[in-house]
């Protein structure tokens, strides 16, 4: 009896202080690899420890959670701060959260000859997403300024959603394939061959390669009504990174969600992952003003918008 008094009295007592909390609506994608972090906060309740609430509330796409935030039916999303900033160029209060540096590359077949992206001249190259796609632009600047090669005009390119292009590279349509890191990770778990990554060709580049592309963003105005929120979402994603960073049974518990078919495709799943965790602290901004003038030579306005210098206040100021 009174076991069962004091569960009670502290079941309550903790019912009454996370109603008391500030609650963070996170809209993301379904089978997306940011829930691999958000359920290792949720579970181990990282969240409240650090004094908000996680609500992670599961969409089809990734226009879907950017709707979800600008209708204020969210609070939060992700997205590379490429996108993020010609948001707020534009007039919206959206302010960036770094998470992840991990980035795409082009992988080859295993029984591909290819050495360098000169060998991939006259086939054919599956691109996830479109001719603006970041991976796809760095990697055709990599290769004008390492081999005085044109990647575009020499190869042909096919385009594709990303499920689709890691498919077909799978059966060997492609001389190679760009993709999003998790798919090459499938890819290379599947025997295929990593030529070259986005943040060797980016170094090359003189890119900041610790530059966290992707980010969580939220509005300021949200942040105003919340002040120390910002910080304390940081923290808790340091904590779950720290974790899966660490911890096979973290790792365990988040199996269930990253899809993967065999114990090959889960350990390079994982290995990429921590691969790109970033270092702690705030966005270089000055690295980031250098990725944003390659960004803007390389796809213009359709790509950046009419940025013509990073929109101030951009990046949280999370330590």
């Amino acid at each position: 009896m009174i076991g069962a008094l004091v569960c009670a009295l502290f079941g309550f007592t903790g019912q009454v202080l996370a109603e008391d909390l500030p609650t963070l609506r996170a809209a993301v994608l379904k089978i997306g690899t940011v829930n691999w972090e958000l359920a290792t906060i949720s579970d181990n309740q990282l969240d409240r420890i650090n004094g908000f609430v996680l609500e992670v509330q599961p969409f089809a796409d990734n226009g879907a959670t950017r709707i979800a935030v600008e209708g204020g039916e969210a609070d939060m999303a992700v997205a590379d701060w490429i996108w993020v900033a010609r948001q707020r160029a534009a007039g919206k209060d959206y302010i960036f959260i770094p998470y992840s540096r991990a980035v795409g590359g082009l992988i080859v077949p295993d029984t591909s000859t290819a050495e360098t992206l000169q060998d991939l001249q006259g086939g054919k190259i599956g691109i996830a997403g479109g001719p603006l796609d970041k991976s796809w632009l760095i990697l055709q600047a990599y290769a004008q300024q390492q081999y005085g090669f044109d990647l575009k005009a020499e190869t042909e390119q096919v385009f594709g959603a990303p499920p689709l292009i890691f498919k077909s590279a799978l059966n060997d349509d492609y001389a190679g394939a760009i993709n999003f890191w998790h798919f090459l990770a499938k890819g290379k778990s599947a025997g295929m061959r990593e030529l070259i990554s986005v943040q060797k060709a980016g170094a090359a580049l003189g890119l900041d390669t610790d530059t966290p592309l992707l980010g969580y963003y939220v509005k300021e105005s949200f942040l105003a009504e919340n002040p120390d929120i910002a910080q304390s979402f940081f923290e808790a994603t340091r904590a779950a990174k720290d974790m899966l960073a660490t911890s096979d049974a973290a790792w365990g518990a988040v199996r269930p969600r990253m899809n993967a078919s065999t114990d090959a495709e889960f350990e390079q799943l994982k290995a990429d992952w921590i691969a790109g965790i970033p270092e702690r602290g705030p966005v270089n901004g000055q690295a980031a003003e250098k990725m944003l003038a390659l960004m803007k030579d390389l796809g213009g306005p359709e790509l950046v918008g009419p940025m013509t210098a990073m929109p101030p206040g951009l990046f949280a100021d999370v330590k």
